[in-house]
């Protein structure tokens, strides 16, 4: 496991850390996600306090998170059903 120091910047500040370099690419575009977000809250709403700023886009990730894991659970059950579904015609015809 091959690891790199990289520097990211997210809104003022850079923040040094090791990653492994086939995540390397992942890491700096969620990196450029979250400035890019705070750019937009900041031009959406005149902001210019950081901590609002970061508070707002950590609060938006996590309706995100929480609206994707539904939509994973809700496939899950629609595979799970399928998959019953499909078990049931094959022991039917066996």
């Amino acid at each position: 496991m091959e690891t790199l120091s990289i520097r990211l910047k997210i809104g003022d500040r850079e923040y040094p850390m090791k990653v492994k370099t086939e995540d390397e690419a992942k890491i700096r575009h969620a990196g450029k996600l979250i400035n890019e977000k705070i750019k937009r809250y900041k031009e959406e709403f005149g902001l210019d306090d950081k901590q609002d700023l970061l508070a707002m886009v950590a609060f938006d990730c996590m309706i995100e998170s929480m609206e994707q894991d539904k939509i994973n659970a809700e496939d899950s059950e629609l595979v799970r059903s399928k998959v019953m579904q499909i078990n049931e015609q094959l022991i039917s015809l066996l």
